[in-house]
């Protein structure tokens, strides 16, 4: 462990391997293994990085020799690494493409294991003016209805919208009903002057824009 954090110190924590960055976390083995081999039990049974971010405070300390203190300082890191994600994204406020969208929804969404449906309300020139989780739902989607689109885009003054979710099976084709939701929408928003411009769907195993693919008309 000294050697580690001497390497930090003096070479980067880039340097270190995933298994070296989460035994630092770690800091200490239990009464079987050393740090090390629990860091690496613990991203070989969660697949790397990527399961790990999927997993809750309490999920990580069911792992063994992890325990809550363990988990807690896991879970702690994760979240600042999502957080300093988002807030990258968000500096960059113009979305004007459904590659922006999907960089900006990528990193809060594509690895959750429920699905939600985030609204985007864009100013005049495609401008980030605010983000909003309008629905959450289980593995398998969440119930949404016009209103709860428009409501809370007509109180932000809102030029434009895109809306944004993720699917938790990992395959992010529109499903049917992503289909008749984002047509009931789109015709609500034009009767109100304020387009849908898209609606981007973000998953583990990519994204997919439904303007791209022609089902918005």
């Amino acid at each position: 462990m000294p050697d580690l954090r001497e390497r930090i110190l003096h070479s980067g924590v880039e340097m270190l391997s995933d298994v070296e960055l989460v035994t630092v976390l770690l800091g200490t083995g239990s009464a079987r293994a050393p740090a090390s081999e629990l860091a690496r039990r613990l991203l070989e049974d969660n697949l790397g990085l990527e399961g790990l971010n999927r997993l809750t405070a309490l999920g990580l300390a069911a792992h063994h020799g992890l325990g809550p203190a363990k988990a807690a300082r896991i879970a702690a890191a994760l979240e600042l690494g999502r957080r300093s994600a988002l807030r990258s994204a968000a500096a960059r406020t113009t979305l004007s493409s459904f590659d922006a969208v999907a960089a900006w929804a990528r990193p809060r969404l594509s690895a959750l294991e429920h699905e939600e449906v985030w609204l985007l309300a864009l100013d005049g020139r495609n401008g980030l003016k605010s983000a909003r989780r309008i629905a959450q739902g289980g593995m398998h989607g969440c119930a949404l209805t016009t209103r709860d689109v428009l409501a809370p885009a007509l109180r932000d003054a809102a030029s434009a919208i895109v809306l944004v979710h993720n699917h938790p099976s990992g395959d992010p084709r529109p499903s049917p009903e992503d289909v008749t939701m984002t047509s009931l929408v789109a015709r609500a928003c034009e009767v109100v002057g304020m387009p849908l411009l898209d609606h981007v769907i973000v998953a583990r195993g990519g994204s997919a824009s439904l303007l791209e693919s022609g089902v918005m008309g």
